[in-house]
Formats: C-alpha cells, structure tokens, sequence
C-alpha cells in the first residue's frame, strides 16, 4: 500500500515533529489537536525547525514555504476522511490512546493504517478496541524525530503482514531507518535504555557519585550524553511513565530508584520544568540534596560504588534477554540502539551486542555475577549469555560471540 497522505493526532512535541518530517518528505499531513493554543505552537516549532535550515543555507525561502503549505492544522476529524495512514501521538496514557482509535475507526478509510508513536504501551490492546486491528501498528520516533534516524516497527498479534511491510516503506521514504521489533512492554530501546537510566539515579541516591561525575564518565565512555541529562532533556515525568510500565510488566529488575519518584513529585521533571536532576532556572523547587537525603532515610542504603560498567552491564544483560525471546535479530538490536541513541565507543558507533563482544562475554558474565553478589537479583545474568559462554561464543576475540566475525 503506498502512502499518499497522512494525518498526525496530537499536536505537541512529537506530534509536531513527526508533521514536520512527513512534510518534508513531500507528503500532504494533517496535524489535529482539541486546543488551537496547541496547534499554534506546534506550527510555530515546525517552522522553527525549517528556519534554521534556512539560516544554515540549507534550505531556501521557498523551498520552506513549499513544505509549510503541506501542513494542515484542524481541530476536527473533517480533514481525515482521505488518509492513508493516521499516526496518534498524545499523551502515553492507554486509555485515552484507544479512544482516539475509536474516534478515527468511523471516520478513516476502511484500509488507512492506524498508527501508535507510543513507547512503551500495547499495540494489540490499542488494535482489539478497533474494527480493523490488522491495520494496527506501533510506529515509535525518536526525540527529536527531525534528527533521529530510528523508527520502531511494532506489529501487534492481529497486525497483517501488508501492515508492516507499508509501513516500513513509509518510514524508509521519511529518509529513516526502520526496525521491525517484536511486541513487548517497552518494545526494544525503551527497554533497553530503563535499566541503564534507573542504575545511574541509584547510583546518585546512594552517594556513589554526582551527577555530574556520572554523566562526565558515560559520556567520556562513548555515549552522546550521560544518563542524567538524557533523564532531564526527555522529562522525568516521561521517563517515570516508562519506568512504572516496565516494573509492573517486567518486575524486581526493572524496579525505579525511589529517588525518581521523589523528583516527579517534586516538580522536577527536567529541563522543561527549570529543574531535574540539574538546574535550568527554576525557583522554588525541593533541592536535589534534599530530596537524595530522603531517599536514602527511605531505603537505608547508601555509600555503594560508581563504574561506568555499573550502569551499562544491564543494558547489555536486557539486550541479552531481548535475543532470548526473539523481541529483534543481533544487528537490529545494535542498530536501533546506534541510530536511537547515538551509541558509541570511543569515536565509534557500536550496539551494546557488539560492545559485550568487545568487552568478552565470559568478562560480561563476570562482572554481572560480582555486581549481582554486592547489589542484587537485579543484575542477573540472562540465560543466553550463560549459553554463549558455556559454548565458548566469548565475542570478538574467538570470532563469534553475540555477532558473527570473519577469520
């Protein structure tokens, strides 16, 4: 099925973004919203974005002037009797993500694809409350969906193959990079990124070192940026979200620190708040001294240690665990997590797959097992990376590991 004109549901951040790609690929998109306010913001960022290529001579006037004009602002669903495919993105809240498909299930064409830019939540629960869930699918971007390359690819239980296979072509013609990804809470960077994000704020609540030492050691490993003001630019609200989502759906391993709740009840929800686990501002709020003090009264652990390896041995271990249960193949793993987030050692792009092969897995498996010994369950090894090691599939160094080397 080819895609001759889309409608975006949702016209915030994201919703705004993912117009502001769809137009620039030349396609007619629809952007809806319940709040004029709104709309008129997202407008005024997706214009924002197409000034700065103009004032970085890559774009001319007319050029933007083209590409704004295939943007049509509504509050209704009047625009939305002649597209081909519709991509919701308001709030990660379920409820209010299957009413806008039964709004859209009477409105749409028969054969226009529902699509769901969540990142954590179900896309056959969003598909089972519809009269076409094998036109349901979860298409996820990226923050900031102008500039990631990443889009997950989720088909649900009743998605059909035809499905999945327009919109991989789709995403492909917005110049990104898709990846098919099994469904299952978190679907796979998500997933990945939630125990890496919740050992670093553990770290801080501990005392094990600020944040600033964390972020300046992640970084320095390779990492576009430390997790903490990953935490802050993504908003802690959002990432809390995701967090209780994973808990409740994976358990102990994906338990967040208390310290994250305390931050969201504190106002401190990242940059956009003036505050998170950094200052950008605000006045006011709780401070984070205060609130890591009462953390620790909480759950009476403190002085544990940092190491870099601290944080990302369990995305690694996760990554492991997707591989068990089929959630995406090796090399999609390590390319969602490059092109998602910018992973990298050193000047290098690299998976954490690949990383674990370059680290050795029998070296992997080690340092989970000591880290599982002094902080707990947490940290315990996947069964495939037992197997890997039991089989001597130990990474780069033997030529087979997690991914295939030549001799």
């Amino acid at each position: 099925m080819y895609i001759f004109k889309a409608g975006v549901v949702g016209a915030g951040t994201m919703g705004a973004e993912i117009a502001q790609v769809i137009s620039y690929s030349g396609l007619p998109v629809v952007l809806k919203d319940i709040d004029q306010a709104i709309l008129d913001k997202g407008m005024q960022k997706i214009h924002g974005i197409y000034q700065r290529r103009v004032d970085r001579g890559k774009m001319d006037l007319h050029t933007m002037e083209e590409k704004l004009a295939l943007i049509e602002l509504t509050l209704s669903y009047d625009g939305f009797k002649d597209l081909d495919v519709i991509i919701e993105a308001v709030p990660e809240n379920i409820d209010l993500k299957v009413r806008v498909f039964q709004e859209l299930d009477g409105i749409c064409p028969e054969g226009a694809i529902f699509a769901s830019n969540t990142s954590a939540l179900s896309i056959s629960e969003m598909g089972a409350a519809t009269q076409r869930p094998e036109k349901m699918i979860g298409i996820h971007f990226f923050f900031p969906a102008h500039v990631m390359k990443l889009v997950e690819v989720i088909p649900g239980l009743d998605t059909a193959q035809d499905t999945v296979d327009s919109v991989v072509s789709f995403a492909e013609s917005l110049r990104k990079i898709p990846v098919v990804v099994k469904e299952c809470p978190g679907f796979l960077v998500n997933r990945l990124l939630a125990p890496f994000l919740n050992e670093a704020v553990r770290c801080v609540q501990e005392g094990a070192a600020t944040p600033e030492e964390i972020d300046k050691q992640v970084a320095g490993f390779g990492m576009p940026m430390g997790p903490l003001v990953l935490s802050d630019a993504l908003g802690l609200d959002v990432a809390w979200s995701v967090a209780q989502t994973l808990y409740t759906e994976y358990g102990e391993r994906m338990r967040p620190p208390r310290l994250f709740q305390l931050l969201v009840e504190a106002g401190r929800l990242g940059e956009k708040a003036g505050a998170g686990f950094y200052e950008y501002g605000a006045d006011g709020k709780e401070s984070l001294p205060v609130l890591i003090e009462k953390a620790r009264r909480e759950t009476t652990v403190t002085g544990s240690e940092f190491s870099v390896e601290r944080c990302l041995l369990p995305l690694i271990n996760e990554a492991a665990l997707c591989l068990e249960e089929n959630i995406a193949s090796p090399a999609d793993i390590d390319m969602a997590m490059m092109a998602g987030t910018g992973m990298r050692r050193g000047d290098r792009p690299i998976g954490p797959l690949g990383l674990a092969d370059e680290m050795g897995l029998d070296a992997v498996l080690g340092q989970l097992e000591e880290f599982q010994r002094k902080y707990g369950e947490r940290f315990r090894p996947a069964r495939y990376l037992r197997l890997k090691v039991k089989a001597k599939h130990l990474g780069k160094k033997v030529g087979k590991g997690f991914l295939e080397y030549a001799a």
